[in-house]
Protein backbone atom coordinates (compact mmCIF):
# COMPACT_ATOMS: atom_id res chain seq x y z
CA UNK A 1 0.00 0.00 0.00
CA UNK A 2 1.13 3.27 -0.70
CA UNK A 3 2.04 6.01 1.37
CA UNK A 4 -0.96 8.45 0.29
CA UNK A 5 -3.13 5.29 1.31
CA UNK A 6 -1.28 4.57 4.51
CA UNK A 7 -1.87 8.29 5.30
CA UNK A 8 -5.79 8.67 4.16
CA UNK A 9 -6.82 5.33 5.97
CA UNK A 10 -5.45 6.62 9.04
CA UNK A 11 -7.36 9.90 8.45
CA UNK A 12 -10.51 7.92 8.50
CA UNK A 13 -9.54 5.73 11.42
CA UNK A 14 -9.22 8.85 12.94
CA UNK A 15 -12.36 10.71 11.67
CA UNK A 16 -14.12 7.32 12.71
CA UNK A 17 -13.00 6.76 15.83
CA UNK A 18 -13.77 10.51 16.89
CA UNK A 19 -17.41 10.09 15.29
CA UNK A 20 -17.93 7.40 17.51
CA UNK A 21 -16.67 9.16 20.90
CA UNK A 22 -18.59 11.75 20.13
CA UNK A 23 -22.12 9.88 19.21
CA UNK A 24 -24.81 9.22 22.02
CA UNK A 25 -24.47 6.36 23.59
CA UNK A 26 -27.32 4.07 21.38
CA UNK A 27 -28.75 2.35 24.61
CA UNK A 28 -29.28 5.78 26.62
CA UNK A 29 -32.76 7.09 25.97
CA UNK A 30 -34.20 8.34 23.30
CA UNK A 31 -32.35 4.78 22.09
CA UNK A 32 -34.20 4.84 19.19
CA UNK A 33 -33.17 8.21 18.20
CA UNK A 34 -29.53 7.37 19.12
CA UNK A 35 -29.41 4.05 17.41
CA UNK A 36 -30.63 6.25 14.30
CA UNK A 37 -27.92 8.56 14.80
CA UNK A 38 -24.89 6.08 14.42
CA UNK A 39 -27.08 4.38 11.41
CA UNK A 40 -27.36 7.49 9.66
CA UNK A 41 -23.63 8.31 10.57
CA UNK A 42 -21.48 4.84 11.31
CA UNK A 43 -22.01 3.14 7.62
CA UNK A 44 -19.65 2.81 5.73
CA UNK A 45 -19.43 6.53 4.10
CA UNK A 46 -16.19 7.36 2.15
CA UNK A 47 -15.44 10.46 4.17
CA UNK A 48 -14.71 12.64 1.47
CA UNK A 49 -15.04 15.44 2.87
CA UNK A 50 -12.99 15.19 6.49
CA UNK A 51 -10.18 13.78 3.83
CA UNK A 52 -10.30 17.10 2.27
CA UNK A 53 -10.19 18.93 5.72
CA UNK A 54 -6.90 16.56 6.69
CA UNK A 55 -5.32 16.57 2.92
CA UNK A 56 -5.92 20.78 3.07
CA UNK A 57 -4.14 20.73 6.33
CA UNK A 58 -1.47 19.30 4.59
CA UNK A 59 -1.31 22.28 1.96
CA UNK A 60 -0.94 24.41 4.90
CA UNK A 61 1.24 22.24 7.28
CA UNK A 62 -1.48 22.16 10.13
CA UNK A 63 -1.26 19.72 13.08
CA UNK A 64 -3.58 16.85 12.32
CA UNK A 65 -5.24 17.29 15.82
CA UNK A 66 -6.38 20.71 14.98
CA UNK A 67 -8.10 19.24 12.19
CA UNK A 68 -10.13 16.50 13.69
CA UNK A 69 -13.17 18.30 15.21
CA UNK A 70 -13.61 20.57 12.22
CA UNK A 71 -13.57 17.53 9.63
CA UNK A 72 -15.95 15.51 12.19
CA UNK A 73 -18.07 18.56 12.05
CA UNK A 74 -18.65 18.56 8.40
CA UNK A 75 -19.05 15.39 8.35
CA UNK A 76 -21.94 15.22 10.69
CA UNK A 77 -23.87 18.09 8.22
CA UNK A 78 -23.54 16.24 5.04
CA UNK A 79 -24.87 12.75 6.77
CA UNK A 80 -27.46 15.14 8.23
CA UNK A 81 -27.89 16.43 4.45
CA UNK A 82 -27.87 12.91 3.31
CA UNK A 83 -31.29 11.50 5.95
CA UNK A 84 -33.30 14.66 4.41
CA UNK A 85 -32.19 14.07 0.59
CA UNK A 86 -33.61 10.81 0.86
CA UNK A 87 -36.87 11.76 2.93
CA UNK A 88 -40.04 10.69 0.46
CA UNK A 89 -40.93 14.60 0.25
CA UNK A 90 -37.04 15.36 -1.06
CA UNK A 91 -35.14 12.83 -3.34
CA UNK A 92 -37.65 9.60 -2.01
CA UNK A 93 -34.61 7.05 -2.04
CA UNK A 94 -35.02 4.07 -0.22
CA UNK A 95 -31.36 3.20 -0.17
CA UNK A 96 -28.56 4.96 0.75
CA UNK A 97 -24.67 3.35 0.79
CA UNK A 98 -26.04 0.15 0.19
CA UNK A 99 -28.41 0.06 2.92
CA UNK A 100 -31.80 0.52 3.71
CA UNK A 101 -32.23 4.67 4.12
CA UNK A 102 -32.76 6.33 7.96
CA UNK A 103 -36.30 6.64 7.42
CA UNK A 104 -37.14 2.95 5.92
CA UNK A 105 -34.69 1.15 9.00
CA UNK A 106 -36.52 3.21 11.39
CA UNK A 107 -39.12 5.83 10.22
CA UNK A 108 -40.08 8.88 8.94
CA UNK A 109 -40.41 10.99 12.27
CA UNK A 110 -37.02 9.74 13.39
CA UNK A 111 -35.04 9.97 10.69
CA UNK A 112 -36.40 13.68 10.73
CA UNK A 113 -35.07 14.17 13.96
CA UNK A 114 -31.89 12.25 14.03
CA UNK A 115 -31.02 14.50 11.27
CA UNK A 116 -31.67 17.69 12.90
CA UNK A 117 -30.01 16.15 16.26
CA UNK A 118 -26.69 15.51 13.85
CA UNK A 119 -26.94 19.11 13.02
CA UNK A 120 -26.40 20.31 16.55
CA UNK A 121 -23.90 18.10 17.30
CA UNK A 122 -21.89 19.23 14.72
CA UNK A 123 -22.04 23.13 15.83
CA UNK A 124 -21.98 21.50 19.82
CA UNK A 125 -18.34 20.26 18.91
CA UNK A 126 -17.32 23.10 17.41
CA UNK A 127 -18.56 25.42 19.91
CA UNK A 128 -16.97 22.80 23.04
CA UNK A 129 -14.18 20.71 21.69
CA UNK A 130 -10.67 21.43 23.92
CA UNK A 131 -8.67 22.02 20.71
CA UNK A 132 -10.42 25.31 20.13
CA UNK A 133 -9.54 26.10 23.87
CA UNK A 134 -8.45 29.90 23.87
CA UNK A 135 -8.31 30.16 20.03
CA UNK A 136 -9.25 33.54 20.00
CA UNK A 137 -12.26 33.77 17.07
CA UNK A 138 -11.45 29.98 15.88
CA UNK A 139 -14.81 27.94 17.02
CA UNK A 140 -17.33 31.63 15.86
CA UNK A 141 -15.49 31.40 12.42
CA UNK A 142 -15.76 27.54 12.43
CA UNK A 143 -19.45 27.95 12.80
CA UNK A 144 -20.20 30.48 11.07
CA UNK A 145 -18.45 29.01 7.89
CA UNK A 146 -20.37 25.81 8.39
CA UNK A 147 -23.71 27.59 9.01
CA UNK A 148 -23.34 29.07 5.48
CA UNK A 149 -22.64 26.51 3.79
CA UNK A 150 -25.63 24.80 5.46
CA UNK A 151 -28.09 27.68 4.66
CA UNK A 152 -29.93 28.60 2.49
CA UNK A 153 -26.74 30.24 0.39
CA UNK A 154 -25.25 26.53 0.75
CA UNK A 155 -26.73 23.39 0.65
CA UNK A 156 -30.36 24.03 1.87
CA UNK A 157 -30.85 26.55 -0.57
CA UNK A 158 -29.21 24.73 -3.35
CA UNK A 159 -31.78 21.40 -2.20
CA UNK A 160 -34.90 23.95 -3.21
CA UNK A 161 -33.70 24.84 -6.39
CA UNK A 162 -32.81 21.09 -7.26
CA UNK A 163 -36.46 20.29 -6.13
CA UNK A 164 -38.09 23.24 -8.06
CA UNK A 165 -36.02 22.37 -11.13
CA UNK A 166 -37.19 19.08 -11.91
CA UNK A 167 -38.31 18.80 -15.50
CA UNK A 168 -37.13 22.26 -16.17
CA UNK A 169 -34.71 22.77 -18.84
CA UNK A 170 -31.61 24.83 -17.35
CA UNK A 171 -28.44 26.59 -19.09
CA UNK A 172 -25.19 25.47 -17.78
CA UNK A 173 -24.48 28.50 -15.32
CA UNK A 174 -27.82 27.90 -14.30
CA UNK A 175 -27.59 24.50 -13.26
CA UNK A 176 -23.78 24.94 -11.91
CA UNK A 177 -25.02 27.54 -9.57
CA UNK A 178 -27.57 24.77 -8.03
CA UNK A 179 -24.48 22.32 -7.73
CA UNK A 180 -21.97 25.23 -6.29
CA UNK A 181 -24.92 25.68 -3.08
CA UNK A 182 -26.01 21.75 -3.24
CA UNK A 183 -22.48 20.10 -3.26
CA UNK A 184 -20.25 22.60 -3.74
CA UNK A 185 -20.78 25.31 -0.41
CA UNK A 186 -19.50 22.01 1.87
CA UNK A 187 -16.93 20.97 -0.26
CA UNK A 188 -15.68 24.66 0.14
CA UNK A 189 -16.28 24.86 4.23
CA UNK A 190 -13.44 21.27 4.52
CA UNK A 191 -11.09 23.60 2.61
CA UNK A 192 -11.59 26.90 4.73
CA UNK A 193 -12.09 25.29 7.94
CA UNK A 194 -8.29 24.60 8.03
CA UNK A 195 -8.06 28.34 7.03
CA UNK A 196 -10.03 29.37 9.95
CA UNK A 197 -7.74 27.11 12.08
CA UNK A 198 -4.23 27.55 10.72
CA UNK A 199 -1.40 31.00 11.72
CA UNK A 200 -2.96 33.74 9.33
CA UNK A 201 -3.06 32.23 5.45
CA UNK A 202 -1.89 34.43 2.66
CA UNK A 203 -4.30 35.80 0.23
CA UNK A 204 -3.20 34.45 -2.58
CA UNK A 205 -2.88 30.89 -1.10
CA UNK A 206 -6.63 31.10 0.50
CA UNK A 207 -8.22 32.43 -3.14
CA UNK A 208 -5.67 29.66 -4.93
CA UNK A 209 -7.47 26.93 -2.50
CA UNK A 210 -11.08 28.10 -3.14
CA UNK A 211 -11.05 28.32 -6.55
CA UNK A 212 -9.14 24.73 -6.37
CA UNK A 213 -12.50 23.62 -4.25
CA UNK A 214 -14.82 25.52 -6.47
CA UNK A 215 -13.89 23.48 -9.42
CA UNK A 216 -13.63 19.79 -7.66
CA UNK A 217 -17.03 20.77 -6.50
CA UNK A 218 -18.38 21.28 -10.17
CA UNK A 219 -16.96 18.28 -10.90
CA UNK A 220 -17.69 15.75 -7.84
CA UNK A 221 -21.30 16.61 -8.69
CA UNK A 222 -21.00 16.21 -12.34
CA UNK A 223 -19.69 12.63 -11.68
CA UNK A 224 -22.34 12.16 -9.12
CA UNK A 225 -25.03 12.80 -12.35
CA UNK A 226 -22.58 10.20 -14.84
CA UNK A 227 -22.87 7.26 -11.78
CA UNK A 228 -26.65 7.86 -11.92
CA UNK A 229 -26.73 6.78 -15.40
CA UNK A 230 -23.60 4.74 -16.07
CA UNK A 231 -23.34 2.81 -12.60
CA UNK A 232 -25.16 0.24 -10.78
CA UNK A 233 -27.00 0.26 -7.85
CA UNK A 234 -24.98 -2.60 -6.29
CA UNK A 235 -21.96 -0.87 -6.81
CA UNK A 236 -22.96 3.17 -6.16
CA UNK A 237 -24.96 2.15 -3.21
CA UNK A 238 -27.94 3.72 -4.12
CA UNK A 239 -30.65 3.55 -6.88
CA UNK A 240 -28.99 4.39 -10.00
CA UNK A 241 -30.70 6.42 -12.69
CA UNK A 242 -33.25 7.61 -10.33
CA UNK A 243 -32.92 10.88 -11.74
CA UNK A 244 -33.76 10.13 -14.73
CA UNK A 245 -36.78 8.22 -12.93
CA UNK A 246 -38.03 12.21 -11.47
CA UNK A 247 -37.20 14.17 -14.48
CA UNK A 248 -34.42 15.89 -12.49
CA UNK A 249 -32.29 18.47 -14.09
CA UNK A 250 -28.63 17.33 -14.52
CA UNK A 251 -25.72 17.40 -16.88
CA UNK A 252 -26.05 14.53 -18.55
CA UNK A 253 -29.98 15.20 -19.32
CA UNK A 254 -29.04 18.11 -20.30
CA UNK A 255 -25.82 18.20 -22.11
CA UNK A 256 -25.09 14.45 -22.33
CA UNK A 257 -22.62 12.18 -20.93
CA UNK A 258 -19.79 12.94 -23.26
CA UNK A 259 -19.93 16.51 -22.64
CA UNK A 260 -20.39 16.14 -18.80
CA UNK A 261 -16.99 14.30 -18.98
CA UNK A 262 -15.00 16.29 -20.77
CA UNK A 263 -16.02 19.18 -17.95
CA UNK A 264 -15.05 17.25 -15.77
CA UNK A 265 -11.42 16.34 -17.10
CA UNK A 266 -11.90 20.20 -17.78
CA UNK A 267 -11.84 20.93 -13.56
CA UNK A 268 -9.45 18.51 -13.27
CA UNK A 269 -6.81 20.12 -14.77
CA UNK A 270 -8.11 23.18 -13.97
CA UNK A 271 -8.08 22.26 -10.27
CA UNK A 272 -4.26 20.26 -10.30
CA UNK A 273 -3.20 23.65 -12.01
CA UNK A 274 -4.16 25.81 -9.03
CA UNK A 275 -2.40 23.64 -6.37
CA UNK A 276 0.95 23.78 -8.35
CA UNK A 277 2.28 26.89 -6.00
CA UNK A 278 1.95 24.67 -3.29
CA UNK A 279 4.74 22.11 -4.34
CA UNK A 280 4.82 18.48 -3.08
CA UNK A 281 2.97 19.53 0.21
CA UNK A 282 -0.61 19.76 -1.74
CA UNK A 283 0.10 15.35 -3.07
CA UNK A 284 -2.71 14.70 -1.01
CA UNK A 285 -4.91 17.15 -2.19
CA UNK A 286 -4.40 16.33 -6.03
CA UNK A 287 -4.38 12.79 -5.19
CA UNK A 288 -8.26 13.30 -3.85
CA UNK A 289 -9.01 15.81 -6.58
CA UNK A 290 -8.20 12.75 -9.22
CA UNK A 291 -10.35 10.35 -6.86
CA UNK A 292 -13.19 12.59 -6.67
CA UNK A 293 -13.64 12.61 -10.66
CA UNK A 294 -12.35 9.27 -11.59
CA UNK A 295 -14.57 7.39 -8.71
CA UNK A 296 -16.49 4.67 -9.38
CA UNK A 297 -18.85 4.85 -6.46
Amino acid sequence: MGSFDKRMEGYIDKINNYLEEILPEKTIPPAKLHEAMHYAVMNGGKRIRPLLVYTSGEALQIDTEQLTPAAAAIELLHCFSLVHDDLPSMDDDNLRRGQPSVHIAFNEATAILAADALQSLAFHILAVDPAYRNQNNVPANLISLLAQAAGTNGMSGGQALDLAAEGQVLDQSELEHIYRLKTGKLLRACVLSVVCIAPPVSLEKRQLLERFIDAMGLAFQIKDDILDVEGHTKTIGKPAGSDEKKVKATYPSLFGLEASKQRINELLTTGLGLLEPFGKAADGLRRLAMTIAQREM
